[in-house]
């Protein structure tokens, strides 16, 4: 299974669903190649556009008119979750607390702990469900 990632604008219940991954969603992997966005107070324009252009480049991307690909209702079972927030990047890890994504910082800034109790709130996504066993599900099958 890939390490699945949502992006949002903005936190909370009403944030901005921006699109999702199945597969290297670690911020390693996903912030490696951009320094831009970390070098000034990030726009909401640009933080779309580096989305947008981040999931293009996936053959495998869920785009919100597709519908949330996940079984799941929302981020918090998500491996990784990333949203602009007045101008910050933000990430959680399957839910748990919120933390400041820095490229400078040991593993982007995620905590070593995630702690105990998922704190993170997401947008309620039941409603736009479509999930996908295909390939932008990030399942991998093993057959014989």
């Amino acid at each position: 299974m890939g390490t699945r990632v949502d992006f949002y604008l903005g936190r909370g219940e009403s944030a901005e669903w921006l699109g999702s991954y199945p597969f290297d969603g670690h911020p390693a992997s996903v912030f490696d190649q951009a320094s831009e966005l970390f070098a000034q107070p990030l726009t909401e324009a640009a933080w779309r556009e580096w989305v947008a252009r981040f999931l293009a480049d996936r053959d495998r991307s869920t785009t919100p008119e597709l519908g949330w690909p996940w079984p799941w209702d929302d981020s918090r079972t998500t491996d990784f979750a990333y949203a602009l927030d007045d101008g910050v990047i933000y990430g959680s890890s399957f839910g748990y607390e919120w933390f400041r994504v820095d490229p400078n910082a040991e593993d982007f800034g995620q905590p070593d702990d995630d702690g105990d109790e998922k704190t993170a709130v997401f947008p309620d996504m039941s409603a736009r469900k479509a999930v996908t066993y295909g390939p932008r599900s990030g399942l991998i099958i093993l057959g014989g």
